[in-house]
């Protein structure tokens, strides 16, 4: 069977590679995994510290796939009335521009993996609920 050649060789990136990238959150840490290596699709991670929440945000016109590896944590939306608990092995889907709420109401740290329909991940933090982009 023919197909097309691949458009470039198998990219890995070691763990201690991962480094702190994009819109943070005090008390959040996103690292860029695989990011702007190919056409609609990127990947990070997501530390969440033990008590914090992220802003309110949404991801513009990416879906997002949120994969739970680690603690257990809340996805909060529509407005902060409803909450989806994800522990792990779970998975999430965060269709585009849905304002959301990340929050560890834990002890433990949180650890997710991030996937997104876009070659570069894209945050827009919100000043709240259906509120103004907040200005970088």
């Amino acid at each position: 069977m023919s197909h097309p050649e691949p458009s470039q060789p198998i990219h890995a990136v070691k763990a201690s590679q991962i480094q702190p990238s994009g819109a943070q959150t005090e008390g959040m840490t996103r690292s860029n995994a695989i990011v702007d290596k190919c056409d609609g699709i990127c990947a990070t991670s997501m530390l969440a510290r033990p008590h914090t929440a992220s802003a309110v945000h949404h991801h513009g016109e990416q879906d997002t796939i949120v994969y739970a590896v680690k603690g257990r944590g809340t996805v909060v939306s529509e407005g902060g009335k409803k909450r989806v608990d994800l522990e792990p092995g779970d998975f999430a889907l965060i269709p585009a521009y849905m304002e959301h709420q990340e929050v560890n109401d834990s002890d433990e740290d949180i650890i997710w993996t991030i996937v997104r329909s876009g070659r570069i991940p894209d945050v827009v933090n919100l000043t709240d609920w259906n509120g103004e982009p907040v200005k970088a």
